[in-house]
This record gives C-alpha cells, structure tokens and sequence, in this order.
C-alpha cells in the first residue's frame, strides 16, 4: 500500500498518468483502481483500513460459523425423539 499511494503522490504532483503507469510498470487501469481506492489517503490510513478489512473478515466467518451452528441446532431440536 505504500508504494501505490506514492504512485497516486506522483500522478498529483502533475506527471502524466500514461508516465506514472510506465514508470510503475502497471497498466492505467490497474492506475485508476487504485486512485478508486486510495486516493486521498496517507500511508497511516491505509494502514488502518487494512487493519479494518482483516478484522471484518474475521467477523464474517465467526457470524458464518455460528449460524451453521444455530441452523444444526434447530434442526437438531426441531426432530421428535
């Protein structure tokens, strides 16, 4: 994440985008999807936001894993014995 937000550094300092991707060695494309998600932040932020996704990963398969947990145990309880 560093090295993109010092490439969205470069593209703001007045490079061109087509010189930036050169110099990157990455396609305008790959350029613009990371402007979409970086721009605007500092290295500290993208940090933080990585940090934020690894976390909410985390949650989602915790929530996954108690409701199959939830969905045994109703069908468990739901059979007559």
């Amino acid at each position: 994440e560093e090295q993109i937000i010092a490439v969205l550094k470069q593209s703001r300092s007045g490079q061109p985008t087509k010189e930036v991707c050169r110099q990157a060695g990455i396609t305008p494309q790959t350029f613009y999807r990371w402007k979409a998600k970086y721009d605007g932040m500092e290295v500290s932020d993208a940090r933080k936001l990585r940090s934020l996704e690894q976390e909410n990963s985390k949650l989602k398969r915790m929530v996954a894993d108690l409701s199959l947990d939830i969905q045994v145990l109703k069908d468990i309880n739901s059979k007559k014995w």
